[in-house]
């Protein structure tokens, strides 16, 4: 917008018809001043042009109260050589842009309006980047004082939070130690020097195999191989050199920095000499109570088999019946307490291994022979897959008959009929891999850890009818071979239960073709 202003008509009508020839189309020209300052109090110019000489207000005193409204608008004074003193002083005083002497040249007199009406809008530009800036300065300098404040708080809430941690890790009763990845110590809690016998400079980088030993494997190769951000390790010990004493314990590892390559553990080292104790004083009443009922119980069975067969008088169907149903409860009753006492054995380290070599594929066909027709009565597809039928493995028999017999069990008890079970036998290398799979009820997420815990009935949502000893046992078999057995399992999709045998498999032995569908 370009306002001009003039006394007179003449003036302002030649420059207005000049501008309309070189294209501005918003011109507005004002004979007086007052009705220009009107126009302008509600209307933001481009551009404002005035003659100096006026009767009722001077363009000195005229753009003097521009500036005052719009003080970035460029603003342009026509003016008389004998004006020009007067044009000069009004540059300095008021930021006159140009003055332009009477009369005046038309293409100088565009170009100077064109140049001024850029120079307001970059005056204008820069005002808003000034005044964006002096906002941004204050938001700063208000983050600036509240996050001063934030620190302050957060400051104090750590100080508070590392006391509350210092007191629980110097007084907690568990031994506390942080490791790397490769098992050396970096520190330790009071309680984790009274457990090992030194004090902390004699602990702190050394690595946590001098000091806690296992017959089965070192916390170091653990944590190298730990797929998940947490480990449980028991059966261990701690001998403190101060005592002598060997202190059975159970340590919990947790990766204290997930996201970095290099692995931080925190184990907490907890002593179980008392757990121990109890556990054993338990297991030797168990033992003693479930030997002494395997007399009776054998006794009741055997005199039941004589009225069974007739040895002792003939009996009618209903007299057969009720003593059928007597003697499979006792033979239930006598199966639990064999468990019991294996259970017993195995915790006890009681129970030597009868190592020997065998087909691991006969001995699975000939479990699968005897409950194939327990998969038939349900209409299930049972079925082996083995890569070598004459793959020949040095184990215990009869131990991994019963894990095999366990596995394969189960997995009918839970699929239901017209579904399907597969065994499938496999080797890498020296190591066997063993697998039992079905398309079964699954188990929950959340009870998978406790499969292989004592007495775990092998869902939290409904009891079974098994005694929960059967998979402990198999867990107990496995690993006192040096294996691992692990489950697979998806709710309502089925479940893969594997063990893992290394070092067992004679590679020397005639490889067999793969069969399945047996």
């Amino acid at each position: 917008m370009i306002v001009v202003v003039d006394d007179e008509k003449v003036v302002t009508s030649a420059i207005s018809v000049l501008l309309k020839v070189e294209g501005f189309t918003d011109v507005h020209v004002f004979n007086k001043p007052q009705d220009a300052l009107d126009f302008l109090n509600s209307n933001k110019p481009d551009i404002v042009i005035s003659d100096f000489m006026m009767p009722e207000m001077n363009g000195l005193e005229f753009l003097s109260e521009v500036k005052n409204i719009y003080p970035e608008v460029s603003k342009i004074i026509l003016t008389g050589y004998a004006d020009k003193k007067n044009a000069i002083r009004a540059i300095n005083e008021i930021g006159l842009y140009r003055y332009i002497e009477k009369p005046w040249n038309n293409s100088d007199l565009v170009i100077n309006i064109k140049n001024g009406i850029e120079r307001s809008y970059l005056l204008s530009e820069l005002r808003k980047k000034i005044t964006e800036l002096e906002c941004a300065k204050k938001e700063l300098e208000k983050y600036s004082r509240n996050l001063e404040q934030l620190v302050e708080e957060r400051t104090v809430d750590l100080r508070l939070t590392n006391a509350k941690l210092s007191g629980v890790v110097n007084y907690c009763a568990d031994g506390i130690v942080i490791l790397n990845e490769d098992g050396i110590i970096e520190q330790v809690n009071p309680a984790c020097e009274n457990l090992i016998g030194l004090v902390n400079n004699k602990i702190v980088n050394s690595s946590i195999d001098d000091f806690l030993f296992s017959k089965k494997t070192f916390i170091s190769k653990e944590l190298h191989t730990a797929e998940n951000n947490e480990l449980f390790l028991r059966d261990f010990c701690i001998k403190n050199p101060l005592s002598g004493n060997i202190v059975p314990v159970e340590i919990s590892f947790a990766r204290i920095n997930p996201d970095e390559d290099f692995k931080r553990f925190v184990g907490v080292i907890r002593d179980v000499t008392e757990q121990k104790k109890s556990d054993k004083l338990r297991d030797d009443f168990i033992a003693t109570l479930t030997h002494d009922l395997r007399t009776p119980l054998l006794a009741a069975i055997q005199t039941l088999s004589f009225f069974l067969n007739g040895a002792l008088g003939e009996i009618d169907e209903k007299q057969k019946l009720l003593l059928a149903t007597m003697q499979k409860s006792n033979e239930d009753l006598l199966g639990l307490v064999n468990a019991l006492l294996e259970v017993y054995k195995y915790d006890a380290e009681k129970l030597v291994l009868n190592k020997s070599e065998f087909n691991i594929y006969e001995l699975a066909k000939q479990v699968y022979d005897e409950l194939q027709p327990l998969a038939i009565t349900k209409n299930l597809d049972f079925s082996i897959e083995c890569e070598r039928k004459g793959m020949e493995i040095t184990a215990d028999r009869g131990e991994l008959r019963r894990v095999i017999c366990n596995l394969c069990g189960n997995a009918i008890n839970y699929t239901q009929e017209a579904g399907m079970i597969k065994i499938t036998i496999k080797n890498e290398g020296a190591d066997l891999i063993f697998s039992v799979s079905d398309n079964g009820s699954g188990i929950p997420a959340e009870d998978i850890p406790n499969m292989f815990q004592r007495f775990s009935q092998g869902t939290s949502r409904k009891r079974s009818s098994g005694t929960g000893l059967g998979l402990y046992l198999s867990r107990q078999i496995i690993e006192s071979h040096g294996g691992k057995i692990w489950v697979e399992s998806v709710l309502n999709k089925g479940s893969e239960f594997s063990f893992l045998l290394t070092d067992v498999v004679n590679i020397n032995k005639e490889l067999c073709h793969t069969e399945s569908g047996v």
